[in-house]
């Protein structure tokens, strides 16, 4: 039986600004990647979301980032390899907390937007990251983009990894995401991208945006929480799933 984790990037409601609807995406998703601060989220709605998905039985993530608010952490920054990996150990460690007193473990680490494009390829930050896994948690996994040299910087320092693909995203022929600054990069119709996801959780492979296709080896998929429409993104491919006889679970053992 094929069996795949689903997340979703959450808790990052900041204040009076509302993003996403976490309590609708907890009851489709197996993985939520919780905000730490930087990038978005205050301490009130974290802990509301980190408590939701406790109740749903939802495997918890840090969505570690860059210290950008302004910039929703998609703004590429050249810090030195001790500020972040300081300020990688600051979120996880924040969120654990966080979780622990919501009554649940943070069991996974994914960097967030440009800090996530840039360790995929980059070994200098990425082994900063690393370094701020360890150093907080071992046994935590590492979330990264299929196919990334990331990965296997990950493995070899020690960590155990989990490879994941974008539902809502266009990809390149390399395996790459697509630009947000570039047309099409971001897809919206529901039942087109459950097509998608089923394609790549049977087959392994996906169609990228020039209509060529490549394999793609992802144990998790990831519907981003503030694209319009999530929910009803995220419920299709669900539903196509179990359709078709694909499970969703977390890619954590006795999740």
């Amino acid at each position: 039986m094929t069996a795949i984790d689903l997340n979703s990037d959450l808790g990052e409601s900041y204040g009076a600004w509302r993003m996403g609807d976490d309590g609708a995406m907890l009851a489709i998703v197996s993985s939520a990647n919780i905000a730490c601060g930087f990038h978005a989220g205050d301490p009130a709605g974290i802990l509301q979301t980190v408590k939701k998905a406790a109740a749903k039985g939802v495997s918890v993530g840090a969505h570690v980032s860059y210290p950008d608010r302004v910039g929703f952490g998609r703004r590429d920054m050249d810090v030195t390899s001790a500020e972040l990996t300081a300020d990688v150990i600051y979120q996880i460690g924040a969120l654990k907390g966080v979780a622990a007193a919501a009554g649940t473990s943070v069991r996974y680490v994914k960097p967030h937007g440009a800090l996530y494009n840039r360790i995929a390829t980059d070994p200098k930050q990425g082994a900063a990251v690393v370094e701020a896994i360890k150093a907080v948690d071992p046994t935590l996994v590492l979330m990264g983009l299929a196919n990334a040299p990331i990965l296997e910087l990950a493995r070899k320092a020690g960590l155990s990894v989990v490879a994941e693909a974008f539902a809502d995203r266009a990809y390149t022929p390399e395996g790459h995401l697509v630009s947000r600054r570039e047309a099409g990069a971001v897809l919206h119709d529901a039942q087109a991208i459950a097509r998608r996801m089923l394609q790549l959780a049977k087959e392994g492979t996906i169609e990228t945006i020039d209509g060529s296709v490549i394999r793609i080896d992802a144990q998790s998929i990831c519907v981003h929480g503030d694209s319009p429409g999530a929910v009803e993104i995220a419920r299709e491919i669900r539903r196509s799933f179990e359709a078709e006889g694909v499970v969703v679970r977390s890619f954590l053992p006795g999740a």
